[in-house]
């Protein structure tokens, strides 16, 4: 389910990239400690993708579409904002343990690499 113009901006690369073997969007479920609520949750990224790379190696990732503002913590930010970055974080961490374990990739795509001229 695409939830964003963004994710769909990144599905119809994907459609029309001839590199791109698979992609699903929210088909993987990885468990991650909520910051907050100190409970088990789960985090569903946005897409995971096999695609042959430059070599022809094939690659298998896991991206999460974000705006860079949920990104990165900055000074100034609201409490509300601090919180979406700290959980985001949580949730990326226990991806990237996941996609380490499992010899997957994991990346995190803002507007900077979607748009990127």
């Amino acid at each position: 389910m695409l939830r964003s113009s963004w994710e769909f901006t990144v599905a119809n690369f994907f459609d029309s990239n001839e590199n791109i073997l698979e992609w699903n969007s929210e088909g993987l479920r990885i468990p991650y400690m909520h910051p907050f609520k100190n409970k088990r949750s789960n985090y569903v990224p946005d897409f995971m993708i096999k695609y042959k790379d430059a070599t022809g190696k094939i690659v298998v990732e896991v991206i999460e579409v974000k705006p860079k503002n949920q990104s990165v913590l900055k000074e100034g930010m609201s409490n509300k904002a601090k919180e979406t970055v700290i959980i985001n974080l949580a949730k990326w961490d226990a991806a990237k343990r996941f996609c380490d374990a499992n010899n997957v990739g994991f990346r995190v795509m803002t507007e900077d690499q979607i748009y990127r001229q």
